[in-house]
Formats: structure tokens, sequence, C-alpha cells
């Protein structure tokens, strides 16, 4: 019984809430709807900002990460020809593995590089999206699976 009241209590209050400034307001209905439909208009505009801004960051960390492959492959070309140039086995065998382990240690580091500065990208956009308070829905945060991970 107790908490039958409560829960009517609590719906009454809401009710009361959301239908106060109905009441309240005085003038025509157009500006308040205008007002509302500009206040709506501005948290998008402020997602959309926030989405850009994480954009550009993506598109910079995924331009550092290509140069870094690409240096990381014309590293490993000219370390190739190095060592298929030796005389020896031994030293073939030796040089080869080296140019391999550099390639795949620069790879790690720009992987490592890329995903951390996507996910810093993103927790940035999210931070932002939640500070403009726009309606559910609004920001394109239930796509980030979608992004290149880094594999």
């Amino acid at each position: 019984m107790k908490k039958t009241l409560l829960a009517g209590a609590i719906s009454l209050g809401l009710i009361a809430l959301a239908a106060g400034p109905a009441f309240a307001q005085t003038g025509d209905a157009v500006t308040t709807t205008t007002s509302t439909s500009s206040s709506v208009t501005t948290k998008i505009s402020c997602v959309g900002t926030a989405v850009n801004a994480r954009e550009a960051a993506i598109d910079a960390a995924m331009t550092t990460r290509t140069s870094a492959q690409n240096a990381a492959y014309s590293t490993r070309a000219t370390a190739l020809q190095q060592a298929y140039s030796q005389t020896t086995l031994v030293a073939v065998k030796s040089a080869v593995k080296a140019a391999w382990s550099a390639f795949s240690t620069s790879e790690r580091a720009a992987r490592a590089a890329w995903q951390s500065a996507r996910n810093s990208a993103w927790a940035t956009y999210r931070t932002a999206a939640v500070a403009c308070k726009a309606p559910a829905g609004t920001g394109d945060g239930v796509n980030s699976s979608l992004e290149a991970s880094g594999n």
C-alpha cells in the first residue's frame, strides 16, 4: 500500500513538473515553439561541432599511422636489400631477422599510437556530446564499432 501511494505521489509530482512550464508560459505558442526549436537546433549544432573535432582528430591519427607504416615498409625494404647483399649465410640470416624484428616493432608502435589516438578522440567526443545535452539519438556514437580497430 505504501509503495502504491509513493509511486502515485511520484507520478503526480512528475506530471506537475512536466505540466508546470506549460501553465506558466505567457505569450503566444509560436514564440515558445520557436525558442524550443532554436534550443534543440543549438544542441544539435553542438553535437555536430563535437563530431567535426572527433573526425579531424581521427583523420590526423590515421595520417600519422599510415606515414609510420609507410616508413616501416621502406625501412624494411632497405634493410632486406642490405641483408641479401651479405656474403655469408649467417650474416644474411642475422640481417633478415633484424629487419623483420625492426619492422614488427615499428608496426606495433604505429598500431598502438593509432588505437590510443582513436580512443582519445572518441572519449573527447563522448564528453563533448554529453555536455551538449542534445536529444537522445542525436550523436553517432553507436557507430564507433565500425571504426578501424588497428588490426
